[in-house]
């Protein structure tokens, strides 16, 4: 992969990977979910409607439209509306140790080199900030940028502090921190696999493009962008989070119909045992 990093710059720059589908494998948003239900921040119904939402973003990618965007804004802001920041940020004790073993290997290399070209390193997701902050740290990141919810006496009020950090979002958060940090955009990377991110991959100037969806990988051979394609996980992810979907589903009639046939299969087999026993 040294091939999309160039060792010298002429000037100040950093590499913005965005999180879901980049830096790991799926969707962050389900292990949140996940560790919010156990922590009883998150009814099971919300958790099952996010498992759907987590596998069929797995196969299909996100495509960037408005819907998207504004449902993906209302959901992480209806989730933590109400919630104290002290209870989110408790869930990293779950959260982060879960993101951290579905990083891929090729990021991993990735953000070592850049590190050795004495590039800054950002996660940039539309993930809550609490999140997000974290897990860079954890990578031994320079930092991120993530969704931040505004916050009154420990509290969230379900409004933003700034942009949501999704499609333009993403610009306006980079390029704010370009100017604190006097970061020349021109000699910076990003990397994504989402047509969601075309404004931020379009804001720098190396932009790669990572196990795009088609209509990033149209986009980025047309202007001669790298296309870098990490392992691929994508299968073996969605049976894992179909297998939690069934385990959280354990009230409804189809797992109780797939548990009473299992036990009759069982049954059956253990029938067959005493028989073959006798004999």
């Amino acid at each position: 992969m040294s091939e999309y990093v160039h060792v010298a710059t002429s000037g100040p720059s950093a590499a913005f990977f965005d999180l879901d589908r980049t830096l790991i494998a799926g969707s962050s948003a389900f292990t949140l979910a996940r560790a919010a239900r156990a922590a009883r921040l998150m009814p099971t119904g919300e958790l099952l409607r996010d498992a759907m939402t987590a596998a069929a973003f797995k196969l299909r990618g996100d495509h960037g439209t408005t819907d998207v965007a504004s449902q993906a804004r209302d959901r992480i802001l209806g989730f933590i509306n109400g919630q104290r920041r002290d209870d989110l940020q408790s869930l990293n004790e779950r959260v982060i140790p879960t993101l951290l073993g579905r990083i891929r290997p090729e990021a991993r290399r990735l953000l070592d080199l850049h590190r050795h070209a004495g590039r800054s390193t950002f996660i940039v997701s539309a993930a809550p900030t609490e999140i997000v902050e974290p897990l860079a740290l954890s990578l031994g990141m320079t930092g991120a940028i993530g969704t931040r919810g505004r916050v009154v006496d420990g509290v969230y009020t379900g409004e933003l502090e700034g942009p949501f950090c999704y499609g333009a979002g993403k610009v306006e958060a980079i390029e704010e921190l370009a100017r604190w940090d006097n970061l020349d955009l021109a000699q910076c990377y990003a990397y994504s696999d989402s047509s969601s991110d075309l404004p931020m991959l379009s804001a720098v100037g190396h932009p790669v493009v990572v196990n795009p969806d088609g209509r990033l990988e149209r986009h980025a051979r047309l202007h001669g962008w790298p296309i870098v394609h990490f392992r691929q996980q994508s299968r073996m992810v969605v049976r894992r989070v179909l297998a939690g979907i069934g385990v959280a589903a354990v009230t409804s009639a189809a797992f109780a119909s797939g548990f009473a046939l299992a036990m009759r299969r069982a049954a059956r087999l253990a029938q067959s045992g005493r028989g073959a026993n006798a004999n």
